[in-house]
């Protein structure tokens, strides 16, 4: 009695845990950011988590949303700061971006990274498998 490829690749696959298959994708998720605007400035409320659960320094995680917005900022405790309205989704995106070039490893995708500088160049050294890159974003 012999199985043909199919019917054990689907035994297999009904074999695996639900949240396992769900696990493929990304598992560092970011809450969504807590933006009001008073007069002219932008209050991003909860900017301290962010850069906790991107395991980055908060400074540097400013500085990028600064530079790329355009516009100076600084942190009050907790939250951050930004002179002129911005929106919600502005934020939503750049530290999308952030954490796909700064903090996820580009060989295994593992959020699992930590910065090194040597001489003046920033790496990015991934704690699960190894890797040494380039930090595009240090």
């Amino acid at each position: 009695m012999t199985r043909s490829y199919e019917e054990l690749l689907s035994r297999a696959r009904s074999g695996l845990d639900k949240d396992a298959r769900k696990s493929e994708g990304i598992r560092l998720e970011l809450p969504i950011p807590d933006v009001i605007w008073v007069g002219n400035k932008t209050i991003f409320r909860n900017y301290g988590e962010f850069p906790k659960r991107l395991r980055r320094d908060s400074a540097r995680v400013l500085m990028y949303l600064a530079k790329e917005l355009a516009t100076a900022a600084s942190v009050d405790g907790e939250r951050a700061i930004f002179i002129g309205r911005k929106d919600r989704d502005s934020f939503t995106q750049l530290l999308q971006r952030y954490m796909k070039d700064g903090v996820l490893c580009p060989v295994c995708g593992s959020p699992d990274t930590h910065l090194e500088k040597e001489k003046r160049m920033w790496f990015m050294v991934c704690e699960a498998c190894g890797a040494r890159s380039v930090a595009k974003v240090a």
